[in-house]
């Protein structure tokens, strides 16, 4: 039997040893040809803004462009249960211009940046680079996947960029990045959205406006709405009895454990060796992080992005439902996860578990059980590593 961490090498995309129909990797080959002989100008629709985090803080900032545009290329919420190769042959079609500029710039160019990802539809932009776009393979657990990049000579907005009232009263306001970023979201306004508003550089006091990485604003969007939520939820009335959602999606089994009390927030990665980040090891790697009723003040280091995303999803979920619970998610990654697309999947498969049917039971332990059947490692696994599980309370017995 092949060994996951070799799965790759002895595959070499023919025998869907990973169990793909189709080999991711090989599927960034297959968008090469389209996107390797780009011109040095270029016209075509704008979708968002990207913003680097090497060298901050002066950092390489500028537009996306679809090479080929179709209407969900940059629209996460809408990409569940998009074929693996059919994201990423999407994604790779995703132009990337890029300057130099110092995180506090006021400059047309960052100016006309802000525009672009402040308008609600494509815009359609010229631009001219200093070489031809360049195309490797670069993927990110945080980031959408993007194809070539280039440096940016020179850009011009072909068209007024379609900025929404809505949104135009509430970037002018003078207000902290955190209110402006929750006001949009609660005017309908998407976090993958929101994350682009705010690394433009629109978003805070008006004297202290800066860009900010995008890898960095896509966790600071789903954490200061999550935290919104979860103000709402602690005053919310508890679920009765024991609630268990599930969700599956490129390789990401996902299993969420409601239980009565107060607000506690658990989520487990369980990592099996040969996906992206794990072909050295031997066994599984499970990693936990937890909050408590209060809150977390430290960043979630082991888990990163991923708990930020897993949380949101959860918070939407308790929110809609107008209660508050003790949550533990557990999410294991298989080995067919060879390629990570970014943590919009996890909140989108947390998002796809709340709007599935639940199953309900009158005990914890049954509940587990029936987790347990839906897992690969064995529930007492994660029970060993839980601050949450290894407590016993009287709810655990009966509802």
């Amino acid at each position: 039997m092949v060994s996951t961490a070799r799965m790759c090498l002895v595959c070499k995309g023919s025998r869907a040893l990973c169990g793909q129909v189709h080999c991711p990797l090989m599927a960034r080959l297959r968008v090469g040809p389209k996107v390797r002989n780009l011109p040095m100008d270029f016209f075509g629709p704008s979708t968002s803004v990207f913003v680097g985090r090497m060298g901050y803080p002066r950092v390489s900032a500028g537009p996306l462009a679809a090479v080929e545009y179709r209407e969900s290329i940059d629209s996460p919420s809408e990409w569940f249960g998009m074929p693996y190769t059919e994201l990423i042959e999407m994604r790779s079609m995703m132009l990337r211009a890029k300057v130099s500029q110092d995180i506090r710039s006021r400059s047309r160019y960052v100016l006309e940046n802000q525009e672009l990802a402040l308008s609600d539809r494509p815009t359609d932009v010229e631009l001219t680079f200093k070489s031809r776009p360049l195309y490797r393979v670069s993927f990110s657990d945080i980031v959408q996947p993007m194809g070539p990049s280039a440096a940016l000579k020179s850009m011009r907005l072909a068209e007024n960029p379609h900025i929404p009232r809505g949104i135009d009263c509430i970037v002018s306001d003078d207000l902290r990045a955190s209110q402006a970023g929750i006001m949009l979201y609660q005017e309908g306004h998407d976090v993958y959205r929101i994350s682009s508003i705010l690394s433009s550089g629109v978003l805070g006091m008006k004297d202290s406006r800066k860009l900010v990485p995008t890898r960095w604003s896509i966790v600071a969007v789903q954490d200061m709405v999550a935290q919104d939520l979860i103000a709402r939820i602690r005053e919310c009335p508890q679920i009765d009895g024991f609630r268990v959602y599930s969700s599956e999606f490129l390789d990401n089994h996902f299993e969420i454990l409601l239980m009565p009390g107060s607000w506690e927030f658990e989520n487990f990665e369980a990592w099996a060796p040969g996906s992206m980040w794990t072909a050295n090891l031997k066994g599984p790697e499970i990693l936990e992080e937890y909050e408590p009723f209060g809150g977390r003040r430290k960043y979630a280091e082991l888990q990163g992005g991923g708990y930020y995303a897993s949380r949101l999803g959860v918070a939407e979920g308790l929110a809609r439902m107008g209660r508050q619970a003790m949550v533990v998610v557990f999410r294991e990654v298989y080995e067919g996860y060879t390629v990570p697309l970014g943590n919009w999947q996890i909140l989108e498969n947390v998002r796809n578990a709340f709007r599935q049917p639940f199953m309900k039971f009158d005990t914890r332990q049954e509940a587990l059980e029936q987790i347990g059947s839906g897992l690969r490692l064995p529930v007492r696994d994660y029970i060993a590593s839980s601050r949450m599980l290894r407590q016993r309370r009287l709810a655990d017995f009966s509802a």
